[in-house]
């Protein structure tokens, strides 16, 4: 599962994290709520900061210009680093993240294509932010006086969207779907080539992208996918900037509403920045690492009786042919309280997160702790991390 030439390669990526390098005693295991960042795109934006910033779209001197096609540049880089098929239709829109984007999504384009009788399916299990948005454009539209009904993802026992289910939910009136790429608690890819089969042709479907851009290929053509949103910061770029990607083949073009203002240039810059990282680095590669860093994790607590690892537990073991978590792995202590426990494994040198994780209403009812691991962390590190939590065990 880790054969010499991968581990070489990951040591040699590690190297390129200056806040690991600098700080080897701390273990960062909270990556699925920010990325580190690599030196290349640290250097790019002191290299953009101290060379050519200016605003993009305001002026006709040398710094302006360029600025001004280096954000077009960028849209054409986002579209590459997407698989998007057609980018001479679709759009690529910088947003300050995926929250924004998703909201941008519901208040810029969903309103405007509802009308009263319509349906949408929401996953409510996921990310609240791939819920509220959702919601808040049925809300505003019945204040208009327009009823939009509201029905609930159905989830299988593996925490999975339920593609035989989905079909029963849906009738004439379905419009729209929101859905996860890959879950923020369970870790699992959600499977979404097969929701387009189960959806059909016409259904529009967004995709929060949050956890799986920067992780794992992303390829919209696979997907099928109308919408896809994600945050820079967790793909290695700085915060404050995230994508909304639009396909524009179902319904109306989207095109953001009111006036955008100055765009933020350097994140634009660190984001480019990151993706090139990230494609030099092999975003298959990276996904390999981290699902097989992940499958050890769960490997180890599986043989411990006091955790509980949320999600499918079919996929636990290390050999297990069932699909295994993309990095992230949520897990109880039967006895102590996941803040408890949280800053016990702070006090050993672990950063890891411990609450509900964000997850929406239909989602888990009592706090855990979530690891979640890239590229930079080690099998070392997960082995010190199981050795930790072994001394914890009933």
């Amino acid at each position: 599962m880790f054969p010499d030439e991968l581990r070489c390669w990951q040591e040699g990526l590690r190297e390129q994290f200056p806040i690991l390098v600098a700080d080897p005693g701390q273990v960062y295991l909270d990556s699925a709520a920010t990325a580190q960042k690599p030196q290349a795109v640290l250097d790019a934006v002191t290299g953009y900061l101290t060379s050519e910033n200016a605003n993009a779209g305001r002026g006709t001197y040398r710094w302006a210009n360029r600025t001004t096609a280096l954000i077009d540049q960028a849209r054409e880089r986002v579209s590459v680093f997407l698989g998007d098929p057609s980018p001479s239709r679709s759009g690529v829109h910088f947003v300050s993240g995926a929250t924004e984007g998703l909201r941008t999504v519901a208040r810029d384009w969903l309103v405007g294509e509802l009308r009263d009788g319509d349906e949408i399916i929401v996953p409510f299990a996921d990310h609240t932010a791939n819920t509220m948005p959702w919601q808040e454009a049925v809300d505003l539209l019945a204040r208009q006086g327009v009823r939009v009904a509201v029905r609930e993802m159905p989830y299988d026992a593996a925490h999975d969207y339920d593609m035989r289910a989905l079909p029963g939910l849906m009738t004439e009136r379905t419009r729209f779907i929101a859905a996860t790429h890959v879950h923020h608690v369970y870790g699992g890819d959600m499977n979404l080539a097969r929701l387009r089969a189960a959806a059909g042709p016409e259904v529009i479907i967004c995709v929060d992208a949050a956890q799986s851009a920067g992780h794992l290929p992303v390829d919209v053509a696979a997907m099928d996918a109308d919408f896809v949103v994600f945050s820079g910061h967790k793909a290695m770029a700085l915060p404050g900037t995230g994508v909304l990607w639009a396909a524009n083949r179902r319904g109306a073009r989207f095109t953001p509403g009111g006036w955008s203002g100055t765009p933020n240039t350097s994140g634009i810059v660190s984001l480019v920045a990151a993706l090139d990282w990230l494609d030099a680095a092999g975003l298959d590669r990276i996904a390999r690492w981290t699902v097989a860093l992940g499958a050890r994790l769960t490997d180890g607590l599986r043989k411990l009786p006091a955790y509980e690892v949320l999600g499918c537990q079919r996929s636990l073991a290390a050999d297990s042919t069932v699909q295994q978590r993309h990095g992230i792995v949520t897990l109880r202590h039967h006895a102590i309280g996941s803040n408890d426990l949280g800053f016990i494994l702070a006090a050993e040198g672990f950063m890891v997160r411990s609450d509900g994780h964000c997850q929406a209403h239909q989602g888990e009812k009592t706090s855990s702790v979530r690891v979640s691991l890239h590229v930079y962390n080690t099998v070392d590190e997960v082995d010190r991390l199981l050795d930790v939590l072994a001394g914890l065990d009933d």
